[in-house]
């Protein structure tokens, strides 16, 4: 199974990645169903789409997030609870804030529309089209920074692809 990712070294860093982030966040005998979809939809957009390894990547952290319990407020701002302008993600008060509330929080990470609607999308889409979205460089690279800032806040370790062994 998986066949390219055994003959492409990026595609194998990156499976490797994963896997190392869902050895560290299952232990045995636990009902981890949800977990191994999301894993084995992962390795196999790896596999077999074309799609910014990067993009995969940070759609399976903030997914697994989800399923560990950490799932951000995407509808209201955490702060004042209003629907409009939430063009922030807050790693501390997890999910999105408003402009006015996110000048008082240092933590902030500013983020535009598509990165915003992108995460709204990753945390209500059916498991099997997880994946099935585009975004552009710019907003691949904001996508990728709130996860892996909001990953390895909430499970106190840091990961990071580049220092894998």
């Amino acid at each position: 199974m998986f066949y390219n990712i055994r003959t492409d070294l990026d595609k194998l860093t990156y499976a490797s990645y994963i896997t190392k982030i869902i050895n560290d966040v299952t232990t045995e005998n636990q009902n981890s169903y949800n977990t191994l979809k999301l894993f084995l939809n992962t390795l196999y957009a790896i596999s077999e789409t074309d799609k910014s390894l990067d993009l995969i990547t940070s759609v399976f952290k903030m997914r697994l997030l989800k399923i560990l319990g950490f799932a951000p407020n995407t509808k209201k701002c955490v702060s004042c609870k209003t629907e409009e302008d939430l063009n922030c993600f807050s790693i501390k008060d997890n999910g999105f804030k408003c402009k006015n509330c996110a000048k008082q929080d240092t933590g902030c990470i500013e983020m535009k529309d598509p990165t915003k609607n992108a995460i709204k999308y990753i945390m209500i889409s059916d498991p099997k089209k997880i994946f099935s979205f585009s975004l552009s460089d710019e907003g691949i690279k904001e996508l990728e920074l709130i996860s892996n800032v909001y990953l390895n806040e909430k499970l106190e370790k840091e990961y990071k692809l580049d220092k894998l062994f």
